[in-house]
């Protein structure tokens, strides 16, 4: 049974955010300006973002409201009434709450009727996960339609008095995402059926390499030799906050194995007919930062599967970097912007540095059939 994406949907909080005003919100360290901020914007090529807190760090907006507002600008896009909806499948790296699921939130921010639920729990490849999950139950039959939502709230995260709370100068691993990861959710309506203009999702495969490769980014464990392996084993949160346990990390020096192996992951679909290159109409990738954009052209090229770089689609310099809800931002922006015909294909790859999880997509731009 063919899955379809029939309207897609987002919400992005607050006004667009540019680079000199990221301080004002985020905050000054100690009240220092950065050393490390420009060298890291300039890698990363981003332009402009978007917050869901204040310069007086309050929360504008939650995860789950965020969520629920991209998931009613899908629904509000499509035809099909909330009571008709089959199944909610959400995806985010952290919930407003440890407990209950993200998806249970959701949902009753939606104010959607009984359903079938799905919460997918990770980093940037969470969304993959929750919309192969919806993917898969219809085409077993089991449902008809479903709604997916990924959405991200990493700034709480960053704060100036979350690193002030861990005492000295933010180390690099720990400052990095600082000035990478910005808000915003996505949202993908998949029905059993076209509805006008629609992307049939031909095929999802997913690699992890978690069996091969340390923990690159995490929330939730020490700089280094900590005194415990996780923020739980510590006797007290204050605790674990003072030794830096609640401080998002990156472990720069095992990105360039990202990059590697997504383009492994690439080259082995195309060993296995999966991908034809020279069929590929548009490429909607998530990197992170315009640094790995050249590096992942340049590996392609090597081994002479290179997709010309006009075919490459990204709004990450306009919208940041956020997580698992970039690819469904992305692709609700180029379905709203771009003028499509039928049959045209898509290839969507979105990379996981938390232990190194990519996912991979093959879309179709198909029609519904008339009277």
């Amino acid at each position: 049974m063919s899955v379809y994406i029939t309207s897609t949907g987002h919400h992005l909080p607050g006004e667009p955010v540019d680079n000199a005003r990221i301080e004002e919100v985020l905050g000054r360290v100690h009240g220092r300006p950065s050393r490390l901020k420009r060298r890291i914007l300039q890698s990363n090529g981003i332009q402009t973002r978007h917050y869901a807190i204040d310069a007086e760090h309050r929360t504008t907006v939650s995860n789950g409201e965020m969520a629920a507002l991209a998931g009613r600008d899908c629904l509000d896009q499509g035809y099909l009434p909330d009571a008709r909806l089959d199944m909610l499948s959400v995806a985010t790296s952290q919930g407003d709450l440890v407990l209950p699921g993200f998806g249970s939130m959701v949902q009753a921010e939606l104010g959607l009727p009984s359903l079938e639920l799905h919460t997918s729990h990770g980093i940037c490849s969470s969304s993959m996960m929750a919309l192969k999950a919806a993917w898969t139950a219809i085409r077993a039959g089991e449902h008809g339609n479903a709604l997916v939502v990924a959405s991200e709230l990493a700034s709480r995260l960053f704060k100036a008095s979350r690193f002030e709370a861990a005492g000295a100068t933010p180390d690099f691993n720990a400052e990095f995402l600082r000035w990478m990861l910005s808000d915003g959710a996505g949202a993908l309506l998949l029905e059993d059926r076209p509805r006008g203009l629609s992307f049939r999702i031909d095929w999802i495969r997913g690699v992890s390499h978690a069996d091969a490769f340390p923990v690159c980014m995490s929330v939730g464990r020490p700089n280094g030799q900590g005194r415990h392996p996780s923020w739980q084993d510590y006797p007290t949160y204050a605790e674990a906050e003072a030794d830096g346990a609640l401080l998002i990390r990156q472990d720069v020096r095992l990105l360039d194995h990202l990059v590697k192996l997504g383009v492994d992951g690439l080259l082995r679909l195309i060993d296995e007919g999966r991908v034809k290159v020279d069929e590929v109409d548009h490429l909607l990738c998530h990197y992170s930062s315009h640094h790995f954009r050249g590096q992942i052209y340049d590996m392609l090229t090597q081994a002479g599967a290179a997709i010309p770089e006009e075919k490459w689609y990204t709004n990450l310099y306009t919208r940041g970097n956020t997580g698992c809800a970039s690819l469904f931002i992305m692709l609700d922006e180029f379905r709203r912007t771009r003028e499509l015909a039928e049959g045209e294909t898509l290839l969507c790859f979105v990379p996981e540095s938390g232990r190194f999880n990519n996912v991979y997509m093959h879309l179709t731009v198909v029609r519904e059939a008339t009277s």
